[in-house]
Formats: C-alpha cells, sequence, structure tokens
C-alpha cells in the first residue's frame, strides 16, 4: 500500500510495517490459517468507518449518525446470506474464538454438556480444551478420530453421543484435513435432541468456493472467521436459523460487546463480494489441488501424513517418521523463509510446545499463484530442511533459494 502520511508522523511504526511487507515478500507462508487480503480489503479497513462507533444493530443504535454503517453492515449481512445461504447473520463478531462464545452464551448455561473433537486429533481450544473458557465454563466430552486412518469416526461419536446426551454437538476443526460429515452428524443430534453447532473458519473459502459441502442449511448454528480461506480481514460472521437469531444477537451486543468495528465489517462485505465472483471458485479448486500435491510429494519424501492426505487446504505432517520434532522443524523452516506452524498429532507423547508435527496449508501461497512446480520444490526443501536440522549453510543455501522463487509473486497490497 501507498503511505502518505505515516513516514513523517511515525517513522519507528512505518519502518516496522515496510520490515514485515519485506519479511512477507521474500517467504512464503504455509501456515494454514493465513492468508493475504486484498488491496481492497486493506482499503475498506483503512476507511473513516474507523471513526464511528455504532453499539446496536441496523435500525437501532444506540449513537447517531449511523445512517451509512447502517448500509454498510446491512450489505455485508446480504452478501454473506447469499454466499452460504443463511437465515440470519450476524457479522460483529470481532474474531473466531469470540464468535463460538457468543454461541455458547446464547444456547448454554454453565456446566451443560457439549461434545467437540479433542485438541490434538484436530479440534481447535474453543471446542472444549480445559485451559480455554469452553473447557472452565461448560462440561465438555470429545470425540477423537481413529488411531487406524486418522479420521473421525462417526460411529464413536454417534456412541458418545447417545452415552452421555450432550445439550450442544460442535462440528469443526483447527487441524483435521478430511472433509466433515455434515449430514451425519445432524443424524446424530437430533436422535438426541441436540443444538447442531459447525465451525467452519478455516474452510469457509473453500465452501463459499463450491469445492466443499456447506453445512448452513443443516446446522442450527456455524462460525466462521473472515479470513484464512475466505481471504477478508480479521473477523467473523454467526449464521444460523431464524429462531435463533434474537439470542445471537443478544449474546454477541450487549452480552459479549460494545461497539462493533465497522471499518472491518466494512472489510469484510468487500471480502465476501469477492467471494460472490466466479474467480473464487477456481481460486478455491487450486488451493485444494496445491494441498493434495503437497501432501502427495511429502510422503513420496517419507513423511507420514495424519490420515495419509487431504481434501481440503492444509495437512498435518507427523514428523517421527523423520525422528525429528515439530518445534526444530518449525523453526529451521523459519530460518530458509517458509512459515508454518507446530502441531500436535493424534495420540501425541509430546507436550503441546514440543509436538510431533506441523501444520501446512496453501491458502496464502495459492494466493500468490504458486501452482505444481513451486509445490514439489516446497516439499523437497522442506524434506531437505528436515533431514539437515543442524546444517546452518545449507539453510543459507535454501533461503536464498526461497527469496528467488517468492520474488516472482507478487504480495496484494504490497508494492
Amino acid at each position: 500500500m501507498h503511505y502518505s502520511y505515516l513516514p513523517q508522523t511515525d517513522p519507528v511504526v512505518f519502518d516496522l510495517i515496510r520490515a514485515e511487507e519485506q519479511r512477507q515478500f521474500e517467504g512464503l507462508e504455509l501456515i494454514a490459517s493465513e492468508n493475504y487480503a486484498s488491496p481492497a480489503v486493506l482499503e475498506a479497513m483503512a476507511s473513516v468507518f474507523n471513526n464511528k462507533y455504532s453499539e446496536g444493530y441496523v435500525g437501532k443504535r444506540y449513537y447517531a449518525g449511523n445512517q451509512i454503517v447502517d448500509k454498510i453492515e446491512s450489505l455485508a449481512i446480504e452478501r454473506a446470506k447469499e454466499l452460504f445461504g443463511a437465515e440470519h447473520v450476524n457479522v460483529q463478531p470481532l474474531s473466531g474464538s469470540p464468535a463460538n462464545l457468543a454461541v455458547y452464551c446464547a444456547l448454554l448455561e454453565p456446566g451443560d454438556k457439549v461434545l467437540g473433537l479433542k485438541l490434538d486429533h484436530g479440534g481447535h481450544l474453543s471446542h472444549g480444551h480445559p485451559v480455554n473458557f469452553t473447557g472452565r465454563t461448560y462440561n465438555f466430552v470429545q470425540y477423537t478420530v481413529s488411531a487406524e486412518n486418522g479420521r473421525i469416526d462417526m460411529n464413536e461419536v454417534r456412541e458418545i453421543a447417545l452415552r452421555e446426551k450432550p445439550k450442544m454437538i460442535v462440528a469443526g476443526f483447527s487441524a483435521y484435513s478430511r472433509e466433515l460429515e455434515w449430514d451425519k452428524f445432524k443424524q446424530i443430534a437430533d436422535e438426541i435432541g441436540a443444538i447442531t453447532f459447525a465451525d467452519i473458519a478455516h474452510i469457509a473459502g473453500l465452501i463459499a468456493g463450491k469445492q466443499l459441502a456447506n453445512p448452513v442449511s443443516l446446522f442450527d448454528i456455524v462460525t466462521t472467521t473472515t479470513h484464512k480461506t475466505l481471504r477478508g480481514p480479521r473477523g467473523a460472521l454467526i449464521m444460523c436459523k431464524e429462531k435463533f437469531a434474537k439470542k445471537i444477537n443478544r449474546a454477541v451486543f450487549p452480552g459479549l460487546q460494545g461497539g462493533p468495528h465497522e471499518h472491518v465489517i466494512a472489510a469484510i462485505a468487500v471480502a465476501l463480494g469477492e467471494a460472490l465472483a466466479p474467480e473464487f471458485q477456481e481460486y478455491s479448486k487450486k488451493v485444494i489441488q496445491n494441498a493434495k500435491t503437497l501432501a502427495t510429494e511429502l510422503i513420496k519424501h517419507g513423511f507420514k501424513i495424519v490420515s495419509d492426505g487431504t481434501d481440503n487446504h492444509l495437512c498435518v505432517v507427523d514428523l517421527r517418521s523423520k525422528n525429528c520434532a515439530g518445534f526444530a522443524v518449525s523453526e529451521a523452516l523459519d530460518k530458509v523463509g517458509l512459515s508454518t506452524s507446530m502441531s500436535t498429532v493424534p495420540f501425541d507423547p509430546n507436550p503441546p510446545m514440543k509436538p510431533s508435527g506441523i501444520r501446512l496449508g496453501t491458502a496464502a501461497i495459492t494466493t500468490r499463484g504458486l501452482g505444481e512446480v513451486e509445490i514439489k520444490q516446497i516439499a523437497e526443501w522442506i524434506n531437505t530442511v528436515a533431514e539437515n536440522l543442524d546444517n546452518e549453510s545449507l539453510f543459507e543455501k535454501i533461503q536464498k533459494e526461497v527469496k528467488a522463487m517468492a520474488s516472482k509473486f507478487p504480495v496484494p497490497g504490497v508494492e
């Protein structure tokens, strides 16, 4: 982006922004939860909507001067409804975990029983981990993936649900590479009279791009972040059946938040408009193709991929097949310009801060235009680094190669 005032007003901050732009331009982001927002999205976030307080909802604000705010928020809501087929949408949650908290607060009482995917099997902190507000406030029981194939066993989910009778069933993940069987979750929930809650934060863009099944028409509640595969700003959506609309709205405001961030909501509207374009479907298709290529190539290099492949934008690599740890490999890859995240693997014998795996994603590099040729080279670099963790001179060589490749592909918003 072009900066007219910041270099003079605060050169220290400006220099840090430029340094981050350079880091992003010269490296490759393989973190599954990251992506690049378009210049249009970035411009919307920098707009004068930042200046406006707008507690309340469209047509019912506690501050004057919200005539235009109502229009931009309504536009974001209508685009989300069109994109996902939702009956009701709240665009005010500040991010994914606050959105999930709003759902729990709206529909549960402290101590209510909830069924969710265990964190080290691919779930999210807000799906009931003991250190998180969810695990501390609600009575979570958790399902896991199969030790044999790394996939969710829906028969096990049903057995647990029938035994425990949770009030809510959460379907969603932060590190699971297979498509979820939304219809089976719904059938199980209906059998015991449970509320269905889908967290599609990681795959919302792939659903919007019509590459993965959409749970919005099936489930009672669906939340998503608006970045990740959706390529928007850091925000969130709550989509629900109309019968839950009032409770959801009250939980967000005044239950958990005050004034919403309307400059972010404006950017969400832009991102949703971009996702409605036909080009977004092609992008989503390429994201999955690149993820499948990456998983396949890593398997060829002798890596163990949890569930032996992927249906979406990510894969979890179990590094025990290479006799190394996730934190060590992630740290080494960062030195050569490949950003990844450490990840536990199912039944991981190691602690969370020193897990056995890394999580890789292709949403960001696909936005930059990388394809099969580049993906194969990335897999080769990952293998070389993992097998030479103490070879700093080799890291320097690979870092130059990564920079040379990255420099061929522009980063949206970076001049």
